[in-house]
């Protein structure tokens, strides 16, 4: 049976500090270059018969730099808009707000055009995603390899597991690291997390 290869970006300058980073278009540090390179052991034996990447630069050269050609841009695989947020970490976020957490409280209005979005506006989004790529998932003609962002896979993991995008908070997701979901039994299950 096909898998879904889910595949975060490599390291930005923001990932490595820890600030949120939707819209802001960041290049790859040269050590997230490096971690796109090593993936492409983990890809190359791989029957891959459909690659979609988020529109931002970062997943883009992720996906160029790991060996994934013919890769289609696909805008539902853009990060969180993390609205007042973006550019801002959780701990400096906490200072005014102890108890949020991005997970159940979502973001705030940022700058016009970047509303923000709560985890259901996510899941939402990753739902539409995921009724994209089930049917190519079903043809069994390969692996289908979504190249985005952590937060926004995370919650995208949750939906295709049967669960609320309030459960994405259990699966934290490295920069340039591998998940594949498959399925147990016709289910769909975690076949691997992580992977580097």
């Amino acid at each position: 049976m096909s898998e879904l290869l889910l595949i975060r970006h490599g390291e930005t300058e923001w990932s490595r500090d820890g600030r949120h980073t939707s819209w802001t278009d960041l290049p790859l540090t040269a050590a997230g270059e490096e971690q796109a390179r090593a993936l492409r052991p983990l890809l190359t034996h791989r029957r891959i018969a459909a690659v979609r990447v988020s529109p931002m630069a970062r997943a883009r050269r992720t996906a160029e730099l790991a060996g994934l050609d013919g890769a289609r841009t696909d805008d539902g695989l853009r990060e969180w808009d993390y609205g007042g947020y973006e550019g801002v970490s959780t701990p400096d976020i906490q200072r005014e707000r102890p108890d949020w957490f991005l997970f159940t409280d979502g973001t705030v209005p940022g700058p016009d055009g970047h509303p923000g979005e709560s985890p259901e506006e996510v899941g939402a989004r990753a739902d539409a995603v995921l009724a994209r790529v089930l049917p190519l998932l079903a043809a069994d003609d390969g692996d289908v390899a979504l190249v985005a962002h952590a937060h926004f896979l995370r919650v995208l993991t949750a939906r295709r597991l049967g669960l609320p995008p309030s459960a994405g908070a259990l699966f934290t997701f490295g920069t340039g690291a591998v998940g594949i979901l498959g399925t147990e039994h016709d289910r769909p299950a975690v076949v691997a997390w992580n992977a580097r």
